[in-house]
């Protein structure tokens, strides 16, 4: 969980100092970083619950 928890906080860094550098310099690229890290950390915290998920399911035939 403390990967999980770390992961969220960087990207939710990268996303707000991309969003603040395209408000400041207005150039489209640092919007579409904020986008791809944004779209990066969805799959990894569904890959992450899927695993969580997985482990419920499986923990208990073992």
């Amino acid at each position: 969980m403390l990967i999980l928890r770390l992961c969220a906080v960087l990207v939710a860094l990268g996303i707000g100092g991309s969003l603040l550098l395209w408000l400041f310099t207005g150039n489209p690229r640092y919007r579409r970083w904020a986008w791809n890290m944004f779209r990066a950390g969805v799959v990894v915290l569904f890959v992450f619950l899927a695993l969580f998920a997985l482990e419920r399911v499986l923990a208990p035939m073992l």
